[in-house]
C-alpha cells in the first residue's frame, strides 16, 4: 500500500496543463474527423486536376522544344535557298560568311551551321566559346576569335583552309587543312539520304569539337546535292531539357520508338555509363524508374497518355507523353516525369489550405484555452518560482503577486512577507549560514564544533587620522563602497564573511560550508583584494577622498566554530587561538612595512602554488613554540623571473640571519641585499635592528 500511495504522488498535473488538457481533447475530436473528411476529398481532386495539368504542361514542353528545332530547321531551309549555296560558292565568298554569322548569333542554341557537298566540297563556321574551353584552347587562337570558318572548296583544286573571324568578322589568323575530313562520311550526311524526313541526328561525337551533341540537317532541294545542317552540343540540350521539368524532382525527356533515350537533362552521364557504348543510346530502363517502360507501352498501345504510378520507395509520380511535330519520321517524343506531391504545387497548396480550414476550428479555440488556464495558473506559477528563488538564496527585490482568487491572493501575501524576513535575516548573518538554514530547513541555537578553518583579518592603515575629521555621513558612504569591494572579493572565492569591526573585516574559509581548497581560496582571495582595493583607491582620489590602505593577517588551523552570545540574539563566529594569530598577523605588518603576512602553517599548505618570502619568527602571547612569519607576494604560476629570484635571495640571507648571530656578519648580508634592493622594508627591519644591536655591544663595551 506505501509503494502505490507514492506512485500516485509523484504522478502530478499541472493546473494550467489540465484545464488545457480537457478543452483541446474535446476539439480536436471534433475537428480532426473534418480534417480526415477533407484530406481524402482533395487527394481525390489533386489526382483529377493533376492529370490534367502534366498534359498541359507535356504540350507546352512539346511546343517549347518544337520551337527550338523549328528554329533551327527555319534557318536550314533559309540558307538552302541562298543560290550561292545551292551553287557551292563557298571560298571567298564573305556575304555568305555574314549571314551564317548573323544565323548563329540569332540563334545561342546553335553550336555551328555547315553545308556539305557530294563532291567533298564543304564550309563550316562555329562559335568559338559555345564550346567548351578546351576546345579554344586546342585551336591556339587569340581571345578575339570569335568565329572558326572552314573552308573545303574541290573546284579548281584549292587548298582546304580555316580562318580565324572576330566578333567582326576581321580574319585574325588563318591555317591550312584539314585535309582529310570529308564531309560524306560523316553520320549527319549519310543518314539525310538514307531517311529526308527526318530532322535529328545524334546523339554523336563531332568531329570538330570532340563533344557528343545533335545534328539538325536537311538535305539540298535544288541546286548541287549536298546536306545543310547546324549541330546543338548535348550540353545546350540538356539545359534545354532541364528547363521543362516539373518541381524540385521532375524530369523531362525525349525518347524514340525504340525505346532509347534520345534527349536527357544528364545525358552525358547516362551515355558514359553504357558498357561498350559504340555510339549507342542509352535505354529508359537507365533512369531507373521500371514503372515508366509499361506505362510508355501500354501509352502507345491506346492507354491515356497520363498515368500514375508508385516507385520503389512508394512514392506517388505523374507521368504524360507528347509526340514532337518537327522529328518528323523519326517519331521522337516527350516525356514529362514528376512527384504528385511536388509538382503539382498549386493543387498541393490548395489540399494544405483546405487542410488548415479544417484545423481552423482547431486553432482559434486553441489561443483561448491557452488564456484562460494562463490567466488561472500564472499566479501560481509565480508563486512557485518565488519560492524556489528564496531556497536558492536569490532574495532581489520583486513586485508582490496578485491574484482574483482570494487564497492564491493570501498566499502571495505570504511568500512576499517571507522574502522580506529572508531578506532582513541575511543582512545581519552571513549569507552562507542563512542559505544553509534555507536548503536544510534546520533552526538556530547555540553551540558549536571545532574544525580547522583559514581566518583572515583586515585592516586599513592610519584609518582614524585619514577620517576623524571627515563629514561622517561620507565616512559611512566611502567605508561600505570599501567593505563592499572586499566583501565581494572575499565570498567570490568561497569565503564568509564574519564580521566587520569598525574599518576591519573578519573572514573564514571552510566554514559554514565545506571547502577542501580553503587556504588556496582564502590566499586568492587576499590578491583579488589587494587588486580590488587598488581599483577603488583611484576612485577614492579622482573624487578626492583618501586612499584605504589594507593590512592582511592570514593563519589556517583549529578553531571552535559556531553560534555564541544568548538564545534572543546569537552571533556566528570562530574562536581560538588560530583567530587571535590571524589578528595578531594583520597588526605586525605595521612593523615590517608589509601589506600580507601569513603563519608557516598556510605558506606549508600552499607553498607549491603561491610565492611567499620569510619575514621574522615571533612568538605571540599565548603560544609557547615560535612562529615563523612569511611574506604572501603572488601566485607563482604569474610571478616574474625577478620576483622569484629576489624572493630566493632574501629567503638566503634570511636563512643567514638566523644561523649566523654575528651581528657584523648579518649587516654584510643585509647591506648586499639592500644594495640591490634599497626599498625593501623587510630587509630595512632587520637591518635597523641589527644596527641597534650591534650600537648597544659598542656601547656596553
Amino acid at each position: 500500500m506505501t509503494d502505490e500511495k507514492t506512485n500516485k504522488r509523484t504522478i502530478r498535473i499541472g493546473f494550467q496543463t489540465s484545464i488545457i488538457t480537457v478543452f483541446v481533447a474535446v476539439v480536436l475530436l471534433v475537428g480532426l474527423t473534418l480534417v480526415y473528411l477533407s484530406f481524402e476529398r482533395v487527394t481525390s481532386i489533386t489526382r483529377t486536376a493533376a492529370s490534367g495539368f502534366i498534359e498541359k504542361v507535356a504540350q507546352l514542353g512539346a511546343d517549347h522544344v518544337d520551337e527550338q528545332f523549328k528554329n533551327v530547321r527555319d534557318n536550314l531551309d533559309i540558307l538552302s535557298g541562298i543560290p550561292s549555296i545551292q551553287e557551292a560558292d563557298i571560298a571567298d565568298n564573305s556575304r555568305l560568311y555574314s549571314l551564317m554569322a548573323a544565323m548563329l548569333r540569332n540563334n545561342p542554341q546553335l553550336f555551328n551551321l555547315y553545308v556539305g557537298y557530294e563532291d567533298g566540297s564543304f564550309i563550316e563556321m562555329d562559335v568559338i566559346d559555345r564550346a567548351k574551353p578546351a576546345f579554344r584552347v586546342g585551336l591556339k587562337v587569340e581571345q578575339d576569335a570569335a568565329f572558326r570558318l572552314v573552308v573545303i572548296s574541290r573546284t579548281g583544286g584549292a587548298t582546304p583552309v580555316t580562318q580565324y573571324l572576330s566578333e567582326n568578322l576581321i580574319q585574325v589568323a588563318e591555317v591550312p587543312g584539314p585535309t582529310g575530313y570529308d564531309p560524306r562520311q560523316r553520320p549527319w550526311y549519310v543518314e539525310a539520304f538514307k531517311n529526308d524526313k527526318t530532322l535529328l541526328t545524334g546523339p554523336y561525337v563531332f568531329y570538330a569539337t570532340g563533344e557528343p551533341g545533335y545534328t539538325l540537317r536537311t538535305p539540298l532541294k535544288e541546286g548541287r546535292r549536298g546536306v545543310v545542317a547546324g549541330d546543338v552540343l548535348l550540353n545546350r540540350f540538356e539545359d534545354m531539357l532541364a528547363a521543362q521539368k516539373l518541381g524540385q524532382s521532375g524530369l523531362a525527356f525525349l525518347f524514340n520508338d525504340a525505346e532509347r533515350i534520345v534527349g536527357h537533362p544528364e545525358m552525358t552521364r547516362l551515355m558514359a555509363e553504357i558498357p561498350e557504348r559504340q555510339d549507342d543510346l542509352p535505354q529508359i530502363g537507365a533512369l531507373k524508374l521500371p514503372e515508366l517502360t509499361p506505362i510508355i507501352r501500354s501509352w502507345r498501345e491506346g492507354a491515356p497518355a497520363q498515368q500514375f504510378f508508385d516507385d520503389a520507395a512508394g512514392r506517388i509520380y505523374v507521368a504524360a507523353v507528347h509526340q514532337l511535330d518537327t522529328t518528323g519520321s523519326a517519331v521522337v517524343r516527350l516525356a514529362l516525369v514528376a512527384p504528385l506531391d511536388e509538382f503539382y504545387a498549386r493543387i498541393i497548396s490548395e489540399r494544405r489550405t483546405l487542410f488548415a480550414l479544417a484545423l481552423a476550428f482547431v486553432g482559434a479555440t486553441l489561443p483561448f484555452a491557452f488564456w484562460l488556464g494562463s490567466r488561472m495558473a500564472e499566479p501560481l506559477r509565480k508563486l512557485v518560482e518565488e519560492t524556489d528563488a528564496i531556497q536558492r538564496f536569490d532574495i532581489a527585490e520583486r513586485p508582490r503577486i496578485h491574484s482574483a482568487i482570494a487564497e492564491i491572493e493570501e498566499l502571495g501575501r505570504s511568500v512576499f512577507t517571507m522574502r522580506s524576513v529572508v531578506s532582513s535575516f541575511a543582512s545581519f548573518i552571513p549569507r552562507p549560514i542563512v542559505r544553509q538554514l534555507i536548503e536544510t530547513g534546520s533552526s538556530l541555537r547555540l553551540g558549536g564544533s571545532r574544525r580547522q578553518v583559514t581566518v583572515l583579518f583586515t585592516d586599513v592603515a592610519d584609518f582614524t587620522a585619514k577620517t576623524e575629521l571627515a563629514d561622517p555621513s561620507q565616512v559611512m558612504i566611502y567605508t561600505s563602497r570599501y567593505f563592499a569591494a572586499l566583501s565581494d572579493e572575499i565570498m567570490r572565492h568561497r569565503g564568509t564573511v564574519d564580521k566587520y569591526i569598525g574599518d576591519a573585516v573578519m573572514a573564514l574559509w571552510n566554514a559554514p560550508a565545506d571547502d577542501p581548497d580553503h587556504t588556496v581560496n582564502a590566499c586568492r582571495a587576499i590578491l583579488a583584494c589587494l587588486a580590488a582595493n587598488e581599483a577603488l583607491n583611484k576612485e577614492f582620489r579622482r573624487e578626492g577622498w583618501p586612499s584605504y590602505d589594507t593590512r592582511y593577517g592570514l593563519h589556517v588551523g583549529d578553531a571552535v566554530i559556531g553560534n555564541v552570545g544568548s538564545s534572543d540574539r546569537m552571533n556566528y563566529t570562530a574562536l581560538g587561538a588560530t583567530v587571535n594569530l590571524a589578528s595578531r598577523l594583520e597588526g605586525l605588518n605595521k612593523n615590517y612595512g608589509t601589506r600580507v603576512l601569513v603563519s608557516a602553517a598556510v605558506r606549508a599548505r600552499v607553498g607549491h602554488a603561491f610565492l611567499f618570502r620569510s619575514v621574522d619568527s615571533i612568538t605571540p602571547k599565548g603560544f609557547a613554540e615560535p612562529i615563523a612569519v612569511s611574506e604572501l607576494r603572488g601566485e607563482l604560476a604569474q610571478a616574474g623571473e625577478a620576483e622569484i629570484i629576489m624572493c630566493q635571495r632574501w629567503d638566503e640571507v634570511f636563512a643567514a640571519i638566523a644561523q649566523d648571530g654575528a651581528a657584523d656578519t648579518t649587516l654584510v648580508r643585509l647591506s648586499g641585499f639592500l644594495h640591490d634592493y634599497p626599498k625593501d622594508a623587510i630587509a630595512e627591519f632587520h637591518a635597523q635592528r641589527f644596527r641597534g644591536a650591534a650600537r648597544n655591544a659598542g656601547a656596553a663595551a
